[in-house]
């Protein structure tokens, strides 16, 4: 059984393994020890401390097998994006270009350098090994996170956005960063993103133009990069899209991928999930299969299994096996979600 919990300092060795095989791109996931460990800090005193509010928190998770103890995904949730450093963006725009005159009007794609999205919820670090990817468990690795949000609502943002990992080649060039970036700094793609992911991104965001650029002056690789999300992304962001969240309006500064966003209380997971009590007791193998998760901070978890729910009763039975893993006992609050 795969079980999704809050990380501890005894996962770092396990997260450094896979921080490594990450994309580029994935800042929040830096291979970098030292990071990497303040990153699963951070997200202990986290979920230790009083909060009515979203502010500096953020909640570090894995998915660990629990028959053999091996770590085989991340998935985090930063509370409020930018609370210590602006969170920049580009901003999707259109200016109108007109001459009476000449009889000229022209509708011009523009980025302007943003951070409208600073305050909203973050949700970052996503990365599943292979075996595991389009099943049932990474549906679980980024819908628990969801599922910690309902049942923590005072803790986040009324809005919650993610940022996805843009285009770039094999060697980990990217045709926004050289089209746009690569102009302003004497870097590629992938030291940028290293240097975000460990010192943060305000010192890149300070320095690109802080004028609208306009796009048809782009070479075509990066307009076309624009958008667009990186093969080894489209996973979390088709989950993310099927949750309800929306593209369009914003794109990463690094590699031109989008943003997309969410009002809270409209994500799929958050608005169809219920609330019951446990019940422990035996369930039919053809049980329907639900997402699972009880609704602890430090002591969260969330599965996938069968349950059986009674709906005049309020409660929902799990097998001795579930509860365990969950680590809920009789009576204790859960909550679940269709897969």
């Amino acid at each position: 059984m795969l079980v999704f919990r809050p990380s501890r300092l005894a996962d770092l060795p396990a997260i450094e393994k896979i921080a490594a095989k990450s994309p580029v791109g994935v800042t929040s996931l830096p291979d970098n020890r030292e990071r990497l460990y303040a990153k699963i800090e951070a997200s202990v005193k986290s979920m230790e401390a009083e909060v009515n509010g979203n502010g500096e928190e953020s909640y570090f998770f894995v998915l660990e097998d629990t028959c053999t103890g091996e770590l085989v995904g991340t998935s985090g949730i930063v509370a409020s994006a930018g609370y210590q450093e602006p969170f920049y963006n580009y901003r999707n725009e259109t200016l109108i270009h007109a001459s009476r005159e000449l009889g000229v009007h022209s509708k011009i794609h523009v980025l302007s350098l943003c951070h409208d999205l600073t305050g909203n919820t973050l949700l970052t670090s996503f990365y599943i090994d292979e075996p595991y990817q389009y099943t049932e468990w990474s549906d679980l690795l980024s819908r628990a996170r969801l599922l910690m949000i309902a049942a923590h609502p005072q803790r986040f943002g009324d809005a919650v956005v993610s940022e996805m990992v843009g285009l770039s080649d094999d060697h980990g060039n990217s045709p926004f960063w050289d089209g746009v970036g690569r102009l302003f700094f004497d870097i590629d793609y992938a030291q940028a993103e290293l240097y975000c992911g460990i010192k943060g991104r305000s010192f890149i965001a300070e320095l690109l133009p802080q004028h609208p650029i306009y796009v048809p002056l782009l070479p075509e690789s990066a307009q076309e990069a624009i958008g667009q999300v990186h093969p080894t992304a489209m996973l979390p962001f088709e989950i993310l899209i099927n949750e309800g969240f929306e593209t369009e309006r914003y794109v990463d500064i690094f590699d031109g991928g989008c943003v997309v966003q969410a009002r809270t209380a409209n994500i799929r997971t958050i608005a169809e999930h219920r609330r019951y009590k446990t019940e422990i007791g035996l369930v039919a193998e053809d049980a329907p299969t639900y997402l699972i998760a009880n609704r602890k901070l430090a002591d969260y978890r969330a599965t996938v299994g069968a349950v059986l729910v009674d709906e005049p009763s309020g409660k929902v039975r799990l097998s001795l096996a579930l509860a365990t893993a969950l680590n809920v006992a009789e009576g204790d609050p859960i909550q679940i979600c269709p897969l």
